[in-house]
């Protein structure tokens, strides 16, 4: 991955002084911000709209005929008449950095034409960068990720608080409450799987998606199907990440729980 790269290194720095800037304000975790719920179950804090004012204002100096989408900023349909889009999730991981836990992160992807060309992971309290460009790698504070090349899906390390009775042949490993940084297990090979089945946001899986990808892990949806980004519901049903020996395997497993429920949710 070039280091000399201007447009590369101007990105990392947006990302990683906003990630700077939640730290500063995460210190204590929930005695030191406001937060509130955006609709229940789903907190939000002064923070998150802090780090995204900041992302937006930085990233679009950088490159001002970029979209935008962003888990905290209104959607419009602007983004859908451009080539390229900014997808951020300013904090992935509201929930652990309220409670003063270190499983959050700042979380920037730019894409082009549906498909992501970079995509940066800043998660300070953790003391990591995670940055991805198409076709160049992905790395970990430097360090070139590799996914791993598990061939069995029973004995799977999955990021998990506990798994249903259905999985107990998976192993469950510490789990960041950030989906993006659960997936960036996968391509580090400090896991083999994660998976959802629920309908998810581009924000939260868009730069993790190319770190993974460039790390020779798989990324799909529940059904096994490619992801898209900038849609014009930038929606997918589920994630399936996994080392590639065993995607085929976990898409199987999967597939049939993801179909009964999209079944059941039809009216």
């Amino acid at each position: 991955m070039p280091a000399d790269d201007p447009f590369l290194r101007a990105v990392v720095s947006a990302a990683a002084d906003a990630a700077d800037h939640a730290l500063t304000l995460w210190a204590g975790g929930e005695t030191r911000v406001r937060q509130w719920e955006k609709v229940p179950g789903h907190p939000v804090c002064e923070a998150d709209l802090a780090v995204d004012a900041m992302l937006r204002e930085r990233l679009a100096a950088i490159d001002p005929g970029a979209g935008w989408l962003s888990e905290e900023t209104a959607d419009t349909v602007h983004r859908l008449g451009v080539p390229r889009v900014w997808v951020v999730d300013p904090i992935d991981g509201t929930r652990d950095y309220l409670r003063g836990r270190p499983g959050w992160a700042v979380s920037v992807a730019l894409v082009e034409d549906g498909a992501v060309r970079l995509g940066v992971l800043a998660a300070p309290a953790r003391n990591e960068t995670w940055i991805a460009q198409a076709g160049r790698g992905a790395t970990r504070n430097g360090v070139l990720l590799r996914a791993g090349d598990r061939t069995r899906l029973p004995g799977a390390r999955v990021p998990a608080d506990q798994l249903p009775r259905q999985d107990r042949d998976l192993v469950a490993v510490a789990k960041p409450n950030s989906i993006a940084l659960r997936m960036a297990m996968v391509a580090a090979d400090d896991a083999d799987l994660v998976a959802t089945v629920r309908w998810g946001n581009e924000w939260d899986v868009a730069a993790s998606a190319l770190i993974c990808a460039e790390a020779g892990a798989v990324v799909t949806d529940a059904l096994g199907v490619p992801l898209r980004f900038n849609r014009p519901q930038p929606t997918a049903f589920g994630l399936l990440c996994a080392a590639p020996g065993i995607h085929a395997a976990a898409v199987e497993r999967l597939k049939p729980r993801a179909v009964d429920i999209l079944d059941q949710a039809r009216p």
